[in-house]
């Protein structure tokens, strides 16, 4: 008689890849009620269970895409749909994604009291991956109810945007009141964002058993070196494209801005501080800078998938407009240097739907200036990863801390990010030898085109299971959305 009791699912013969192991091991997978409850070498099949061979292929810990965006551009509903299904094309099985109120993503502002409830309500059976959301605080009232976000909806990290308070999401913008939604008697400014640290502070002193997962997150860049920028570049008419909007949104931008966020963050006695989609060589070297002056601040580093991919003579153009900007080429190679070193705690991809439609300007398309920003890439996540990480010599350990356990710790998923007995069993098969160009045809996301067009990528995502179902095999997105709501912590 086994030892063991019987299992819902095995995964035989797969190639295991942990987090914070040496080298991979060829095991069994067994599952019992969403959850891996044996792992070893050879389980011989219970009575009843099914069984999948894993055909020798890689199996990495479901990936954790820690910054996503739902309903920019698109209703919630339909975002969350199309847009979780390229996500498990990418490998991902939780996907944490920014939210907040005002002009675009819920076009409407008021207290996450009421308005948090109808995001997890029109979120709810549209997802195929586990989900969360990261919320910003934009108004006073929505500092005064940072507590009961984390306490009643398990909202544990917060985003501010840096550049909001005099600069528009797509670039210089002179009626920021109404973009934000705030009223005459609101300023979204440094003090603003002092005082939500101060009251992070506050909820972290008063819920220290969590107080490790609670952190706020900042887009770091200067509006008022952009604007003044922006406008210089406009006037002189020299560059187009991906390299004037970066000259518009110069790194030494986003390089001020961290010195600030990292002052207030000492100031205010706010630790737990996530330094987002640094993209320059000159962001990064602020960000190590600060956390050398201020070694008692829990600082965390991401790096974006585009960032590592895409330079500014890519010839996606003005489709690979995001903020912060594509960068040249030996700001790429600066990254994916810190990459290596150990120096990036997160890869992402900062997914952020845009259809050909919404993305340029009919009558100016290749006007950087009115493009809108963002693009997706999440269904690219692993492969993208796994394909440059693996030429730069990264070892298959290291891509797992960086794509699975290490957002998974800082963000509350404690039953995520790994492959172990108690774990959620969120897995991805990855056949480390199959080569593939990037197609947006082949994608489920409803954006229509990808500025990755064409790359050669070795490394292709062949099956992702979240809880241990299979949502994605062969190309193809398989069953109904199940992704459940993750409340954070969660165990």
């Amino acid at each position: 008689m086994s030892d063991h009791p019987p299992y819902d699912t095995l995964i035989k013969n797969v190639r295991v890849v942990r987090p914070e192991a040496q080298g991979v091991d060829t095991l069994d997978l067994a599952i019992r009620e969403g959850r891996f409850a044996h792992i070893a070498p050879d389980i011989d099949p219970p009575q009843g269970a099914d069984i999948i061979d894993g055909g020798d292929l890689l199996g990495f810990p479901g990936l954790v895409d820690a910054h996503m965006h739902v309903g920019i551009y698109h209703e919630l509903e339909e975002d969350a749909e199309s847009e979780s299904q390229a996500a498990a094309m990418g490998g991902v099985t939780s996907s944490i994604n920014y939210m907040r109120t005002g002009k675009y993503y819920l076009n409407k502002t008021g207290p996450y009291s009421e308005l948090f409830p109808e995001v997890l309500e029109r979120s709810q059976g549209h997802f195929y991956v586990d989900y969360a959301y990261h919320l910003a605080p934009m108004t006073g009232r929505h500092i005064r109810e940072l507590g009961q976000l984390v306490t009643e909806f398990g909202v544990t990290s917060f985003k501010i945007f840096m550049f909001y308070g005099s600069h528009g999401l797509h670039g210089r913008s002179s009626d920021q009141r109404s973009f934000l939604m705030i009223g005459d008697d609101e300023n979204y400014d440094l003090a603003h964002f002092e005082f939500i640290m101060r009251g992070l502070k506050e909820v972290s002193d008063q819920q220290p058993e969590i107080r490790d997962f609670i952190s706020l997150s900042l887009h770091c860049e200067t509006a008022e070196i952009m604007n003044a920028y922006t406008r210089m570049v406009e006037e002189e008419g020299t560059l187009a494209g991906l390299a004037a909007y970066s000259a518009a949104r110069p790194p030494h931008s986003e390089g001020l801005a961290i010195f600030i966020a990292s002052y207030l963050s000492h100031e205010t006695e706010c630790t737990n501080i996530n330094l987002l989609h640094l993209s320059s060589r000159k962001a990064m070297e602020a960000a190590l800078m600060m956390q050398e002056v201020f070694p008692h601040i829990n600082f965390r580093r991401e790096v974006t998938v585009g960032h590592l991919l895409l330079d500014i003579e890519a010839p996606s153009g003005v489709y690979a407009k995001v903020n912060p900007p594509i960068r040249p080429r030996e700001d790429v190679e600066f990254l994916w240097q810190t990459v290596l070193d150990g120096k990036v705690d997160w890869i992402v991809s900062d997914h952020a739907c845009c259809s050909a439609e919404q993305k340029v300007d009919p009558e100016e398309t290749d006007n950087v200036f009115l493009a809108k920003a963002g693009f997706g890439g999440t269904e690219y996540l692993l492969s993208c990863v796994f394909s440059e990480g693996n030429k730069r010599g990264m070892s298959y350990n290291q891509m797992a801390r960086l794509l699975c356990w290490n957002p998974s710790r800082r963000y509350g998923l404690l039953a995520k990010g790994d492959i172990a007995v108690g774990y959620d069993a969120d897995l991805v098969l990855l056949d480390p030898d199959e080569s593939f160009q990037v197609q947006a045809s082949r994608s489920p996301s409803s954006q229509g085109y990808t500025p990755f067009e064409g790359l050669e990528m070795t490394g292709r995502v062949k099956s992702t299971f979240v809880r241990g179902k299979r949502v994605y095999h062969n190309g193809e997105v398989v069953g109904d959305p199940q992704g459940q709501y993750l409340k954070r912590p969660y165990r």
